[in-house]
This record gives structure tokens, C-alpha cells and sequence, in this order.
């Protein structure tokens, strides 16, 4: 089980008084301290968070090359940790995207309005537009992931446009989580979702609305080997450190990850 924390929120904190603190590529290397396999950052077209200067300095710190590689990192057994970008399917982010290099790219939906992103990308409507970036994107190495509902033609769409991976919206059972009917509903809805996924050769991930509370029922679907979290890790971090919450998040998936 990969853990990537987002530190767009990092990013939220420090520009609401334009200063240059907090930094979100310190808080990336505090979390890779921590033991994080790697980092996500949404580079938003409107940039209330996320900068494109974040951006350069995040594929920076999380090298390729492993010049800038964070050592030991208890979570990533050493190996170089990955940098994950997401982004809206648009002309101007992939070309950013293709400029930067991340190791992965997940495509979102995005609207200005909304407070953070809510539901998943729409594959099956988004045709030869949203290929052609998937395609860009895979032509210069960068590994293609879409955040979309655990929707079977979706994912059936997903795997048409050549994407490795898959991130199953996890936000309706967060929402759900404290009424146990429907809770269930949304755990099996995701399951086979994933399940569904991986046989069709899909690395399958996930995340939104995920917590310490929440994610132990979550990792027990063992075809999800990836999670994508960051408010809940940004608000633990104000009782707990950053550190701390993050090591806090690895001890919950643990608590329930099924042992091999």
C-alpha cells in the first residue's frame, strides 16, 4: 500500500497572507521524512494553492535521478519517491505537465467554484479530446492516472485511452461513513470497482474525504495498493505535528490492511 500525501493545503495556508511560509516543499520533505511514498499536488488553473513555481520545485526535491532523493525514508524503503501531479485535461496543464515531468499525472475534473474537486472525471464524454492528452502525456514517459467513480463503463473507458492507473472518488463514502447501511453500500460499490479495475490490468488507487477513521475499513479491498490523502493528514498535523500525522495515517492503513 503506496501513501502519497497532498500538500495543497500547505500551499492554502501559506497564501492567505502572500508570505512565503509555510512552505509546501518543506512540508513534502517532512512527509517523505515520515515515511510517505510520495506527494500529490493539484495545480489548480485559477492557482489558489499550488503554484507553478510549487510545481518546479517539487519535481526538484523528488528527483528522478535520485540527486535530491530523501535518503532512508522509512516509508519508501530508500527508493526515490514519486511526485504526482493533478491537473485539469487541458491544453495549458499537460503542457506543463510535459515540461516538468512528474512521475505520474492524474487527470481531474475541476470547476472554479467548487471548494475542492467533486466527482470523478467523466471518460466516456470526455473522447478524442481527453485522449489526445493521455496520449501526450504517455509519449513523453509520464505515467497517466484518471480520478473517476468506481462506474464500470468508466473504467472500461479508461483502459480504452491507454491510462495504467485508475483513482476510485472515494468522497461518497466519507460522506457515508457514520451511517452503516450505507456505508456498506459504498464499500461494496468500491470494491467491485476496483476489483472490476485490476482485471483489466489497472493499477487502482484512491482517495478524497479520507481519514484516520475512515481509510481502516477502505484498505481492506486488497486491489486498492495506492492512496491519495491530504486534508485529513493537513488537520491532524495541527494536533499531532506533520510528522506525526503522517505516521498517524500509516498506522490506521496498517491497523487495516489485510496481512499477506
Amino acid at each position: 500500500m503506496r501513501l502519497h500525501i497532498n500538500i495543497d493545503h500547505v500551499a492554502t495556508l501559506r497564501n492567505a497572507r502572500q508570505t512565503p511560509y509555510p512552505d509546501p516543499v518543506e512540508a513534502a520533505r517532512v512527509c517523505i521524512d515520515a515515511g510517505a511514498h510520495g506527494i500529490t499536488a493539484h495545480l489548480r488553473e485559477d492557482r489558489r494553492h499550488i503554484l507553478d513555481e510549487d510545481v518546479r520545485r517539487l519535481r526538484e526535491l523528488l528527483s528522478k535521478t535520485g540527486g535530491a532523493r530523501v535518503a532512508g525514508a522509512s516509508g519508501s524503503g530508500g527508493a526515490t519517491p514519486l511526485f504526482n501531479l493533478e491537473m485539469a485535461a487541458t491544453d495549458e496543464m499537460v503542457a506543463i505537465a510535459r515540461r516538468t515531468l512528474p512521475d505520474v499525472v492524474t487527470l481531474v475534473p475541476e470547476r472554479r467554484q467548487e471548494r475542492t474537486t467533486e466527482g470523478g472525471l467523466d471518460v466516456r464524454a470526455g473522447g478524442a479530446a481527453l485522449a489526445a492528452h493521455v496520449r501526450a502525456l504517455l509519449e513523453v514517459g509520464i505515467k497517466v492516472s484518471l480520478f473517476i467513480a468506481a462506474d464500470e463503463p468508466q473504467i472500461e473507458a479508461s483502459k480504452r485511452i491507454g491510462v495504467q492507473q485508475i483513482e476510485l472518488h472515494t468522497g461518497e463514502y466519507a460522506h457515508a461513513f457514520h451511517d452503516g447501511a450505507a456505508r456498506s453500500r459504498e464499500l461494496d460499490r468500491l470494491a467491485r470497482g476496483a476489483a472490476f479495475g485490476h482485471r483489466l490490468g489497472l493499477e487502482v488507487a484512491a482517495g478524497h474525504g479520507l481519514t484516520r477513521e475512515n481509510v481502516v475499513e477502505l484498505v481492506r479491498i486488497p486491489e486498492i495498493i495506492e492512496l491519495n490523502i491530504g486534508h485529513a493528514v493537513i488537520g491532524d498535523a495541527v494536533f499531532l505535528s506533520l510528522a506525526g500525522a503522517v505516521r498517524a495515517m500509516s498506522d490506521a492503513i496498517d491497523r487495516g490492511r489485510p496481512r499477506v
